[in-house]
């Protein structure tokens, strides 16, 4: 069905892998159609409480495949680079953001310019020893992209941001830990192990309470105290009349781990 990404989903997690490890999965037309449409699949699936991102081979993703952007423009100027990422990585980005489950990016080898930003829009990061992070764009001339300059300061702050974007400078999975930019770094052997067991535990926690959290978050950086006190009070009015938070409150009372259904 794909041609660019593998997608599979097993026990309540969809995982999404990039899939042109030839070019270290650089994103090119047919990729971002490929993810967001896979993208869509899970996130209409009932049955989906997690989603992961990966990539196959040496590294999760270089950034943009640049051969493709700048062939698959007529304009003998070049092509509108800001055009491009309307219809691409705006689309893309806002499209994981908006998902109302958790989404895990599992990073090794490169992750570089727009797969930062596509790793930074994910709820959590879990990265393997051998993962570089690098914003990159400084190097072609061009300014980040693909989300990078709303998530990275609010990540790892403005100083660190400023930093990365104007060198060019590649972090490594420690140093990405240490700063924040990253949840938790494991060995390379035992990223798909690690993954598959936090993108389990997700699966298993409330999903609605698990969206209003990334949804209040994201936007509390938008809003002052009193925006920020309304938007918990509409979403704890939602998540109380949910049937895991009665399953939760059951569980408390009868003294046992609580099985929730994700309603």
């Amino acid at each position: 069905m794909y041609e660019t990404i593998l997608f599979e989903k097993t026990g309540g997690v969809a995982t999404i892998a990039l899939n042109r490890p030839k070019v270290l999965n650089a994103f090119n037309d047919a990729l971002h159609e490929e993810i967001n449409s896979a993208l869509n699949e899970a996130a209409a699936d009932d049955d989906i409480r997690c989603i992961v991102l990966r990539g196959e081979g040496k590294g999760f993703s270089a950034g943009a495949d640049l051969a493709d952007v700048i062939e698959g423009d007529g304009n003998a100027a070049g092509p509108d680079l800001g055009e491009y990422l309307r219809k691409t990585y705006g689309r893309l980005i806002t499209r994981i953001v908006s998902i109302e489950k958790p989404i895990v990016a599992a990073l090794h080898g490169p992750v570089y310019g727009a797969g930062l930003g596509l790793a930074l829009a994910c709820d959590l990061r879990i990265a393997a020893d051998s993962a570089k992070f690098s914003v990159a764009f400084i190097k072609i001339g061009l300014m980040p992209d693909a989300g990078v300059t709303f998530f990275l300061p609010r990540i790892v702050g403005l100083g660190r941001a400023m930093q990365m974007s104007m060198l060019g400078e590649a972090l490594d999975a420690e140093e990405a830990h240490r700063v924040g930019l990253v949840n938790k770094v494991v060995p390379d052997e035992s990223l798909e192990e690690e993954t598959a067991a936090l993108a389990g535990q997700l699966a298993g926690l409330p999903t609605l309470a698990l969206w209003r959290i990334k949804q209040t978050l994201h936007n509390s950086f938008e809003a002052d105290l009193a925006a920020a006190l309304e938007a918990e009070a509409v979403g704890q009015t939602l998540c109380g009349y949910t049937q895991d938070h009665k399953e939760g409150i059951a569980a408390f009372f009868e003294k046992r781990d609580p099985a929730f259904i994700g309603r």
